[in-house]
């Protein structure tokens, strides 16, 4: 396998909150960067955050689907930290965070994801196959939610000929 965790003992060593808020304010400028407004209600209200959701069906197969983030207005300690009217969507506990890297070529034949994570792409692409040949486009700036935990589980590869490499945050088992 030749997916490798980055700074594995530094992972260790970073505290979660500052790490997922970097993450989340690089998923901001990812999607100001493709001429999307982050902060109006009108943007978010006629383009919706969508997730890729990576789960195993009733029939034990590994599927795809597209779930949107439903936005709240932010809490009290959020608009005073931030000074501006802001919306969230649920919090969801989350135990650890770390990068992964896969070189060109990577190769991970049928498996299941060993955790519930969210996966924040940062550079490169891959796929993700399901046994029903469904095909799901790992690409910069977007949010993955894998959580086929059981089941004969995916195939996933790195396309292209750069390295991929992702922000896998774990959610609390």
């Amino acid at each position: 396998m030749s997916l490798r965790v980055l700074s594995a003992g530094a992972a260790q060593r970073i505290s979660r909150r500052p790490l997922l808020t970097a993450a989340l304010l690089f998923c901001a400028v990812i999607v100001k960067a493709n001429g999307q407004t982050a902060t109006a209600t009108t943007s978010a209200q006629n383009h919706p955050v969508m997730v890729s959701r990576l789960y195993t069906g009733s029939d034990g197969q590994s599927h795809i689907d597209q779930v949107p983030v439903v936005f709240h207005d932010a809490s009290a300690a959020a608009v005073r930290r931030f000074r501006d009217p802001l919306k969230a969507s649920v919090e969801v506990k989350t135990s650890d965070a770390y990068f992964v890297q896969g070189a060109p070529g990577t190769v991970q034949t049928w498996h299941n994801a060993d955790r519930k994570r969210f996966i924040v792409v940062i550079s490169g692409e891959a796929e993700v196959t399901t046994t029903d040949g469904e095909i799901l486009r790992l690409v910069p700036g977007a949010t993955y939610l894998a959580e086929d935990l059981t089941g004969k589980g995916h195939i996933f590869r790195v396309v292209g000929n750069k390295s991929w490499v992702a922000l896998f945050v774990n959610f609390v088992r």
